[in-house]
């Protein structure tokens, strides 16, 4: 039998889809390092977000339009993770971060923290490089969320090297002050401190920066948005009017600050009863119908779970410490989709960068 060509089996591959990107693979430049040798095709499948959704769909697709290929007798696809930057992000201080979610809730006592940390420490699970920045800094809480004693040494005001736990690297005035010790600053100290830790931590090369912003509408927000581009923000609710109301405000707030919004979370959804049944503790549907009315996706529930604040108390994150529990699987489907959505805005942003050229 004839070896197939590259060009076949190129021409073969083309109408596959990206479903994320409703274009097609070759297209979009996803297709990578095609090799035939004696019927067997190997290549990669770069990948736009960890996790991906669609990777099983594609792999299947690709499979498919291969072997339909005269001279073809296996295939080998490799998947490789591929996040695009967003280019808004160039020259952030040292660090070469790629893309910032930022988790934010109308009010306190919703989860908030809870969500960011498992979102990246789900990334992190998946293959991606990640860093968690505290905002939160009258109240922070990713120390001791995350088990981390504290930073290494610190010999360089302008070169501050972030905490590791878990795979994540992190950054917290927790780190910088006594537990028992209260943040008692006004907006321009609390300014320079976020300042501070955008632009002088040595965060490296990151995949996803997951800023956890304090509750509310106020100064740790618009200070963020003056330093440090957001490619997208996630939205954490519980079912109940008034969280919902809150967290509303949250969402506008993200928009006056021209941050899209990645979609909606509900925290605390439902209690799962030993009998199978669920038990609306907080109401129920809530952040789904905040998110319709709003005109913004829902992108997961978060049933309740004692091991939750269990975890968070003992420096575990459920998605460690339970990774089967309806809990960990919620966590990391929403992970793995606010990262596509942070990618698929991120390739936006690139499409929209007009290059310009200085002829001397």
């Amino acid at each position: 039998m004839t070896e197939a060509t590259l060009d076949q089996i190129t021409a073969a591959l083309a109408p596959v889809q990206e479903p994320a990107l409703e274009k097609s693979l070759l297209e979009a430049g996803l297709l990578r390092d095609l090799q035939i040798q004696d019927g067997a095709l190997s290549l990669n499948l770069a990948l736009i977000s960890p996790a991906h959704p669609h990777l099983a769909e594609m792999q299947a697709s690709l499979e498919k339009a291969a072997l339909a290929v005269p001279g073809v007798k296996s295939v080998k696809i490799n998947p490789v993770l591929a996040v695009p930057a967003d280019p808004r992000l160039q020259g952030v201080g040292r660090a070469d971060i790629k893309t910032v979610i930022a988790v934010a809730s109308g009010k306190g006592g919703v989860g908030k923290s809870t969500v960011a940390v498992n979102l990246a420490v789900a990334l992190a699970q998946a293959g991606a490089a990640v860093g968690l920045l505290d905002a939160d800094v009258y109240g922070p809480n990713i120390p001791m969320m995350m088990g981390s004693p504290g930073l290494p040494p610190v010999t360089d005001q302008s070169n501050i090297p972030p905490a590791v736990a878990h795979g994540v690297k992190l950054m917290s005035i927790g780190f910088m002050v006594k537990k028992e010790q209260p943040i008692v600053w006004r907006g321009p100290m609390l300014h320079t401190a976020i300042r501070q830790f955008t632009q002088d931590v040595d965060w490296g090369q990151l995949d996803y920066l997951v800023v956890d912003l304090p509750p509310g509408t106020g100064d740790a927000q618009l200070s963020l948005a003056q330093t440090l581009s957001v490619t997208g923000g996630v939205i954490v609710t519980l079912p109940q009017a008034v969280s919902l109301e809150d967290a509303r405000r949250g969402l506008e707030m993200f928009r006056q600050l021209s941050i899209p919004i990645l979609g909606v979370v509900e925290n605390m959804s439902y209690l799962e009863m030993p009998d199978g049944s669920r038990m609306d503790i907080f109401g129920t549907g809530g952040g789904q119908k905040m998110a319709t009315e709003a005109a913004v996706d829902f992108i997961g529930a978060i049933p309740m779970d004692p091991n939750v604040r269990i975890g968070g108390d003992n420096g575990t994150p459920i998605v460690l410490a339970q990774p089967e529990s309806a809990v960990a699987v919620a966590l990391r489907g929403i992970a793995a989709e606010a990262a596509l959505r942070a990618s698929i805005l991120a390739l936006e942003s690139q499409s929209n960068t007009v290059p310009i050229s200085i002829v001397g």
